[in-house]
């Protein structure tokens, strides 16, 4: 497997669909406009082998007792669900809004923007932006 892993970000861009690495080409991407302009974003976090030496250590370091996790921002067409962009990883311990707003991506006008908690208050220029509410309990 690991002789062919080369291969396949290769045969993504060769098929167009390869998501893109540059938040500022994400709005004239035709991922981002297939399908209509309805995105969702997100950053999913995965886990990683913890640093062995004390500095890289207090850098990835979140101060609770967790597993030591990084982080990408991914940006997806709902309609289709591809991934629009994938975005460069940072530590497990930045807040969603903050690595979003380092990145500073380019969405397509009029487009509209699904995001969790985690993006509170994340409104992004020219986009109409939907977060979920939380349902009041039933009183009994």
């Amino acid at each position: 497997m690991h002789p062919l892993l080369p291969v396949l970000p290769r045969a993504f861009a060769a098929l167009g669909l390869a998501p893109e690495r540059d938040a500022s080409r994400v709005a004239p991407s035709p991922l981002a406009l297939a399908g209509g302009p309805a995105m969702a974003i997100d950053g999913p976090e995965r886990r990683r082998q913890r640093p062995t030496h004390a500095a890289p250590q207090r850098e990835q370091d979140s101060g609770k007792k967790k597993t030591p996790t990084e982080k990408h921002l991914l940006l997806v067409n709902e309609p289709t669900d591809q991934v629009i962009s994938l975005g460069p990883t940072v530590a497990g311990k930045t807040h969603d809004k903050q690595a979003a707003a380092e990145e500073e991506r380019a969405s397509p006008t009029h487009a509209t923007l699904d995001k969790d908690t985690g993006f509170q208050g994340y409104e992004p220029a020219g986009v109409l932006t939907h977060q979920p509410k939380k349902n009041p309990k039933a009183r009994r």
